[in-house]
């Protein structure tokens, strides 16, 4: 009872919203806590966010292949895009949602120039917009979160340069709607200077 109060009211502080969030799991939360992935995009479409991407870090994504059937259920109640090893899928409508499991940023940079070199890019007329045009995932999120721990992966190193990092000291099984309404409360109280 006082916790959904205390929910309710940092709620209605919330002004300055990210349009975009990222959020940061290893391989061991999502076996931890599956259903957590679904809860929190009905958190975050309930805070008025347009897009959340979720990147699962492993090593090996076919080890996952088992909990695709539950992500796809996000579907049922928003756009989901789904990466996973060759798998790419799109399905649902409303709020964006993507998810990409084992995705690596460095081998998206090293992706986005070989498709550059296949198609001719003339390297002299290479600039930020061109290597923006070739990105897997043209996403730039207001907010990185990671939770549990102050581990970052190198999942969309070029999109979040200028993204602000939140690190929740609460592992992804224990993340509740508070924990995200917390760190959307932490964004707002940020003065966002974009490496100015």
């Amino acid at each position: 009872m006082i916790r959904r109060l205390y929910e309710r009211h940092i709620a209605s502080q919330l002004v300055e919203l990210p349009d975009r969030i990222c959020v940061l799991l290893s391989d061991q939360d999502m076996r931890a806590a599956p259903a957590r992935l679904g809860e929190c995009v009905e958190w975050c479409r309930d805070a008025r966010i347009a897009g959340v991407i979720f990147h699962i870090s492993t090593a090996d994504p076919a080890s996952l292949e088992p909990f695709i059937p539950a992500i796809r259920e996000i579907a049922l109640g928003a756009h989901l895009t789904l990466h996973c090893g060759d798998l790419t899928e799109s399905a649902g409508e409303g709020m964006d949602v993507t998810v990409a499991i084992g995705k690596s940023g460095r081998e998206e940079i090293a992706d986005c120039i070989r498709r550059m070199a296949e198609d001719g890019v003339d390297p002299a007329g290479v600039d930020e917009h061109t290597i923006e045009a070739y990105l897997t995932f043209p996403y730039t999120p207001d907010l990185v979160i990671k939770t549990g721990g102050d581990h970052l992966a190198d999942f969309l190193i070029w999109q979040s340069v200028y993204s602000e990092l939140f690190f929740s000291d609460v592992n992804w099984p224990l993340f509740r709607r508070l924990d995200l309404l917390r760190a959307l409360r932490d964004y707002q109280s940020r003065v966002r200077r974009f490496g100015k």
